[in-house]
């Protein structure tokens, strides 16, 4: 159940979504794809926010749209192709899938302060609770879940 206070929603505990949250986006690699990626992903916090009462504060909410544009930048640089962007999440965690044409598998480089470029994966890897990718039929997909609460 929820209470509403002089315009302010109080969640109770009762009337908690039974399922996360859903969306997705499809992209064509068009100069200006990331940063509606970043928009998409904002909005998608901010129903977060609402629909599922998650305290995001500016740090997670960085931190995911950080993912975001790291996982989109790689999609549009190394695929042929149109991609897709997929968030699902409750006021716990969020996970960012990105599908791409390309069956290549991103590479982690190790650590080097002295290379210019290619840290996308590490900072995602530094980030994310979790990091995955794998074939799918039509190219790859790779997922990252990261925690919106700062005790995870």
């Amino acid at each position: 159940m929820i209470d509403h206070l002089d315009g302010a929603v109080i969640p109770t505990g009762f009337d908690v979504p039974v399922e996360p949250l859903r969306e997705a986006a499809h992209y064509t690699g068009e100069p200006g794809c990331i940063a509606e990626a970043r928009s998409f992903a904002a909005q998608f916090l901010g129903r977060l926010r609402t629909e599922w009462c998650a305290p995001i504060d500016a740090r997670a909410e960085n931190e995911v749209l950080l993912v975001v544009s790291e996982l989109v930048t790689n999609a549009e640089r190394h695929s042929n192709g149109p991609y897709i962007l997929e968030l699902e999440g409750t006021d716990l965690a969020l996970v960012v899938t990105v599908y791409d044409s390309s069956a290549a598998l991103p590479r982690r480089f190790p650590r080097d302060p002295e290379r210019v470029g290619r840290h996308g994966l590490e900072i995602v890897h530094a980030l994310a609770l979790e990091v995955g990718a794998e074939r799918v039929p039509v190219g790859k997909r790779v997922r990252a879940v990261i925690g919106l609460n700062e005790k995870q």
